[in-house]
Order: structure tokens, then C-alpha cells, then sequence
């Protein structure tokens, strides 16, 4: 593949992908990531999208089928994987660690902090430039992580907490 070509494919790409949410049809959708990695033979397109509610099926095949409109002018060949953040969102932005405070989360760093490179924990949002995190039995200690340390993180889902909130609230009834 020549460089400035798969550059422009690649710039083309992002220029789509950013401008999603501003089209009419994707108002609600927040992109979450969007990555292009060279692959052997072929650029691998990742878009993870999010809205309130959730993402189904069908918006991610019209969020492909417009970016694969916008790349059908490039010969360049390549992968393309919409999907959905999922209940397990994973937390890219700093803005993140603030919107999900309250949420558990797990926090994996590049160096071992407190001797563990894998924290859970509630996330308390952001203090300056860490992440702090609310550990130990009932959270009552702060943990605070590097952002520059971390290597991912996610929302971690607790479908027991989720069944036991719902009962209560039949009972309630």
C-alpha cells in the first residue's frame, strides 16, 4: 500500500467517524473509540459506540454502511467491526472517569501500584491527574492511579447487584 494513500484512507476514516454524531440520524451516539490499525494485508477499522439505552444491532449496520460509503472511494482494502461498548464499557477519556463516578470499575496499569497492575474498586472520578478509586471492604480507602499509568479500564457489571436491586423493588410493590 503507498503511505500518503493509506494516510488519506485513514484521515477520511476519523474525518467520518467524528462527524457521526453531528448527522442527524446518529444524534444520540457517542463514539467511544475509533482506531485504525495496519494490518498485513489490510487496515483494521474499529468503532465502539455508546447511547444512553444502549446501541442494537441495526445502528451499528447503518453506522457501517455510511462509513463504508465514505471509504468506497479508496481502493485500499480493509476490515471494518462496529460494535457496542457493552455493559463492560471501557473508560478512554478522561471525562469518562467522571461521568462513571460511582460505578465499579476495574483498572489495569503499565506498573504495579500498591504491588497489583489490576485494581477493582468504586470510581470516585478524577484528582488532578489520577484516577481515584474507593477500596477495601466497604470502601473506605481512596486508591489514586496515574492516568498516565493506565493501560485500560472498564465499567465492570454486576448482574447479582442488578437481580437483587430488581427483587427489592418487587417486593416494595
Amino acid at each position: 500500500m503507498h503511505e500518503t494513500g493509506n494516510e488519506l484512507f485513514v484521515e477520511t476514516f476519523e474525518r467520518v467517524v467524528h462527524a457521526l454524531p453531528h448527522a442527524p440520524e446518529f444524534r444520540a451516539i457517542e463514539i467511544v473509540e475509533a482506531v485504525a490499525r495496519p494490518g498485513r494485508h489490510e487496515v483494521q477499522l474499529v468503532v465502539t459506540v455508546d447511547r444512553e439505552g444502549g446501541v442494537d444491532m441495526s445502528t451499528c449496520e447503518r453506522i457501517a454502511a455510511k462509513i463504508n460509503v465514505a471509504l468506497d472511494a479508496f481502493s485500499n482494502p480493509y476490515t471494518l467491526e462496529v460494535g457496542s461498548a457493552g455493559v463492560n464499557r471501557p473508560l478512554v477519556k478522561p471525562a469518562d472517569y467522571e461521568r462513571f463516578s460511582g460505578k465499579n470499575v476495574r483498572v489495569v496499569t503499565t506498573l504495579a501500584i500498591g504491588g497489583a497492575k489490576t485494581h477493582r474498586g468504586e470510581l470516585a472520578g478524577l484528582r488532578g491527574t489520577n484516577v481515584i478509586l474507593r477500596v477495601g471492604k466497604n470502601g473506605e480507602n481512596e486508591l489514586p492511579i496515574p492516568l498516565d499509568a493506565v493501560k485500560s479500564a472498564n465499567i465492570e457489571y454486576d448482574i447479582r447487584a442488578d437481580l437483587q436491586r430488581a427483587k427489592r423493588e418487587n417486593q416494595e410493590k
